[in-house]
């Protein structure tokens, strides 16, 4: 025990050490966030915005400090970008699987709110992948662009929870409710749940998902349509062009030249918010901050182990297929 104790305090000194020698911030708060040209010449502007991860309002949990969920950092940006009357257009450049049923409901709106207060014009422009909640979110775009090798799609919705009652039949341990109703624990991990009770469950998925589905049939004018994409697969971007769930085939250059056309724009500096400068930037970068004023641990153990909450989810989860 005192080996051990002794090993973890070493280590513990070394990376504070390391820390204090190299100038990394170990507690401090992040810097605000600034605004940096990345390209392109003109007073108005055009932000790139990087929407990456999974969606969720949670924060990343450090040893040291948290950092903000994805909403939240987004939803910074759209707010700074609100109080720029140069910005003209904004290019959310989505990279994600999805995420739960409620956050990327939330980021939808917010940036349909963002449109509808300042009347600027939004591109979604998909990169390795914009499923399920990443696509729910490009559809709050006026058009969405994916690259020739995005997967995108997974119009659907999933309810996931654990099941440990092999586990806990195994190591004879019982779990015991006791309720109000009779469905109190419906959904409960710590045993199998009655036909009555996966219709309950099933029935509030299929309510989520009209929503999701009448939300994309609505944005991209495919009433009638609506079983071309409702089994929830996915999709290369061509196939998701030919569906009209995706305007344009492209890159990036492709989605400014369609920010610009949307806001009528000539000529226009490209922008981006971060909290620190990084020399040589491109609009492929997704960092805010360098390293140095990062935590020096993190450990986002559910990240690596892709063990979500309970709950209901616009994810694509193939790694919880039965």
């Amino acid at each position: 025990m005192k080996l051990r104790l002794t090993t973890v305090c070493l280590m513990m000194f070394c990376l504070f050490a390391t820390g204090c020698a190299s100038g990394v911030k170990l507690f401090g708060g992040p810097e605000a966030l600034q605004e940096y040209k990345l390209q392109g010449e003109g007073d108005e502007k055009i932000l790139v915005l990087p929407v990456t991860g999974v969606i969720d309002n949670k924060p990343d949990r450090g040893f040291f400090t948290d950092k903000p969920g994805l909403v939240q950092n987004v939803v910074s940006r759209l707010r700074l970008a609100e109080m720029d009357p140069d910005i003209k257009a904004v290019i959310l450049t989505i990279d994600s699987p999805g995420g739960s049923v409620t956050a990327s409901d939330m980021l939808f709106n917010e940036i349909m709110r963002f449109k509808q207060r300042t009347g600027v014009r939004v591109v979604a422009l998909q990169m390795d992948m914009a499923t399920s909640g990443g696509y729910y979110v490009s559809i709050a775009a006026d058009r969405i662009l994916a690259h020739p090798s995005t997967i995108t799609g997974s119009i659907g919705t999933i309810f996931l929870r654990p099941n440990v009652t092999g586990l806990m039949d195994k190591i004879g341990v019982e779990a015991i409710a006791t309720k109000s109703g009779k469905f109190k624990d419906v959904g409960s991990p710590f045993r199998e749940n009655s036909k009555e009770e996966e219709a309950i469950l099933e029935n509030m998925v299929m309510t989520l998902n009209s929503r999701f589905v009448g939300l994309v049939s609505q944005r991209r004018g495919l009433q009638g349509k609506e079983a071309s994409y409702t089994d929830a697969r996915v999709m290369t971007a061509s196939e998701a062009h030919s569906l009209g769930l995706v305007d344009r085939i492209g890159y990036f250059d492709e989605a400014v030249e369609e920010a610009a056309k949307l806001a009528g724009l000539k000529e226009a500096t490209v922008v981006v918010y971060r909290r620190e400068p990084f020399p040589n930037d491109t609009p492929y970068n997704t960092v805010s901050a360098q390293a140095g004023t990062a935590p020096l641990v993190q450990v986002p153990l559910s990240q690596y182990l892709n063990v979500p909450d309970t709950g209901f989810y616009y994810l694509w989860a193939p790694e919880f297929a039965q």
